[in-house]
């Protein structure tokens, strides 16, 4: 297998921000029209205002939060194995043996995540260094991010030092 490096690892990301938070742009601007807006004009500066605002921007959160494991889920265990970020450099993700993940260690992967971003990103960066380019994510869930065009599972285990983007 050819691990994916760190670089297009990091453009991968990027473009699944910019997917997610264009989605989550046009959500929120619903979601202020339709919730926000109305508990708005309906207290009218009263105290439970505050109350009912912190509930919608609670909910907001929770939303955010639903969308982008929902999309990463979703993606990561679906034929292609991969976001759309990961598809447009040619990554995808697979388990230890180059197999296609289901659902919930694609969750369990998205949810490691903020592990790797609460040590100040070194969970991340664990990609960069590690042998099998895995961030801390990764070997929490059991997972491997490889080029596309890697071939079948378990092969090409000679390729494994190739794997500098």
């Amino acid at each position: 297998m050819i691990y994916a490096g760190f670089w297009k690892r990091f453009a991968a990301a990027w473009i699944d921000y910019l997917v997610i938070y264009t989605v989550m742009s046009i959500w929120g601007v619903l979601y202020a029209i339709y919730v926000i807006f109305p508990i708005m004009v309906e207290y009218d500066g009263a105290y439970d205002y505050v109350d009912a605002n912190i509930d919608a921007l609670i909910l907001g959160s929770l939303m955010w939060l639903a969308i982008a494991w929902i999309y990463f889920a979703v993606f990561e265990a679906s034929r292609k194995q991969a976001t759309l970020g990961k598809l447009a450099v040619g990554i995808k993700v697979t388990d230890l043996h180059g197999n296609r993940i289901g659902f919930g260690k694609a969750s369990g992967r998205y949810f490691s995540k903020f592990i790797s971003a609460t040590i100040i990103g070194i969970g991340y960066l664990m990609a960069a260094f590690t042998k099998r380019k895995q961030g801390l994510h990764d070997m929490m869930a059991g997972c491997l991010v490889i080029r596309q065009d890697a071939a079948t599972p378990d092969s090409n285990e000679n390729r494994e030092e190739n794997a500098v983007d």
